[in-house]
């Protein structure tokens, strides 16, 4: 997770079939370098000190508790949400890389082209952590089952926050279907010109990337030795059309960032309605608006079909590092972090993480009713919704710079400049051109 005072993540998940492609496509011959450059898994011989470099807060307090518990393997954190990949790219060029970082599930392909991390397979306790984690996580951090280069620490279902008691009192219907969410956009703003459903951040691809997961908008694939681009395919477009009308309606802002103090400052003053965000976001509000408890409720993501299928925005995992010279010590730590229930615990309470561990969905806290949302459990709703993500979506292997490109034309299309669907268009350039700048094949169409 990329986990800063915002508390926005990098999207997002993939599965079996789709990490299989990353693997093929970021490297000619990727299993013959990874097994060459993995490191022994023999246990060291004296007391080992690992650097874990992440971004949630109070991961310090999480990593006291273990390092409290295990004298002969300790752990110092570092906090890098100031700039998460500046800083693990220059720490890699430098050679000086930790022996854990935290990285998002969509950088993993990038990183994974630049050899940044080792294979712990040959460590039994890092193979034997398959079972421990929600199936298509795991199968991204394993690259389908080729190898363990991480291990999933969060993920993020998808959900709509709504103001209950503004629906209420214009007497309007929480929205199921997405068709439901536009017709409500428009009572609403009739009712009170100056209320908005929501607000649409063009600067936020990765969001934008959960919404047209849900819609089954593959993005990448691979056969025949390339990549196919489909970016801008029509399940995407349907997407990009729909925000596009609410956009061009003055329906939805667009002047608004993702947990930015002007964005709590709309919604402390009842402007905006509801809000598409994921498992992670709902500590956002709690923390943020505390005057507003008891006035959210958090229900399923309206619906492009009777599938109910839902999307993905956020997560990340905890890779092994390039350069790390305790693997068997890395594993054992990493393991715990991730599945340990007292760990797992601590991390939801002080840093919102939504777990990829089976133990962490048991969690008594994820199991109640939450005060701040009318004692409501919003987390069966995520819960249902992380069944519902569908797991071919794949991400491409230039995801950072595609992303980039996405949020620069969404950026002037918010702005008057051109549409949504253009800025799948350039995206879609972007996609194909990054990939052949890197000597990586790849065509337009499947």
């Amino acid at each position: 997770m990329s986990n800063t005072v915002t508390r926005t993540r990098l999207a997002a998940l993939a599965a079996a079939t789709g990490i299989a492609v990353l693997l093929a496509g970021c490297s000619s011959s990727p299993d013959a370098s990874d097994k060459a450059s993995a490191p022994s898994c023999a246990p060291a011989k004296a007391k080992v000190t690992l650097q874990y470099w992440n971004t949630v807060p109070g991961m310090d307090k999480v990593v006291a508790l273990w390092n409290k518990k295990n004298p002969d393997i300790q752990v110092e954190t570092k906090n890098i949400s100031n700039d998460q990949y500046g800083i693990l790219g220059n720490a890699l060029k430098a050679g000086k890389a930790p022996d854990l970082a935290q990285v998002g599930y969509d950088e993993l392909p990038n990183l994974r082209s630049q050899s940044a991390f080792v294979d712990a397979s040959a460590c039994k306790a890092a193979t034997a952590a398959k079972s421990k984690f929600v199936p298509w996580s795991w199968s991204q951090t394993s690259f389908g089952g080729t190898g363990v280069f991480a291990l999933p620490q969060d993920t993020g279902p998808m959900a709509l926050f709504v103001r209950s008691d503004i629906f209420k009192k214009h007497g309007i219907t929480i929205p199921k279907t997405w068709d439901e969410y536009a017709d409500a956009a428009q009572k609403l703003h009739k009712a009170d010109p100056k209320l908005d459903i929501t607000f649409f951040d063009p600067n936020n691809a990765e969001w934008f990337n959960g919404l047209l997961w849900q819609n089954s908008a593959e993005m990448y694939s691979y056969s025949g030795d390339k990549w196919h681009v489909t970016v801008e395919s029509d399940q995407s477009k349907q997407v990009a059309d729909y925000w596009q009308k609410l956009i061009s309606a003055k329906l939805v802002r667009t002047d608004l960032a993702n947990g930015s103090t002007q964005m709590y400052a709309a919604y402390q003053k009842d402007q905006i309605a509801s809000y598409v965000g994921a498992a992670w976001g709902y500590s956002m509000f709690r923390d943020n608006l505390p005057k507003q408890a008891g006035k959210w409720s958090i229900v399923p993501m309206p619906t492009w079909s009777a599938n109910g299928s839902s999307g993905d925005w956020g997560g990340s995992t905890v890779a092994f590092m390039k350069g790390g010279k305790h693997l068997y010590e890395s594993v054992k730590f990493n393991t715990w972090l991730n599945s340990d229930p007292e760990a797992l615990a601590m991390e939801n309470e002080l840093g919102g993480l939504y777990p990829a561990a089976n133990a962490g969905l048991q969690l008594p806290a994820l199991s109640k009713g939450v005060p701040y949302y009318n004692n409501e459990k919003i987390f069966d709703v995520f819960a249902d919704s992380s069944k519902k993500i569908d797991t071919s979506f794949a991400w491409g292997p230039t995801q950072k710079t595609v992303n980039l490109a996405l949020q620069d034309a969404m950026a002037k299309a918010a702005a008057g400049d051109g549409t949504l669907g253009d800025a799948l268009a350039k995206a879609q350039a972007t996609a194909l051109k990054s990939m052949k700048d890197q000597a990586i094949s790849a065509t337009a169409g499947k």
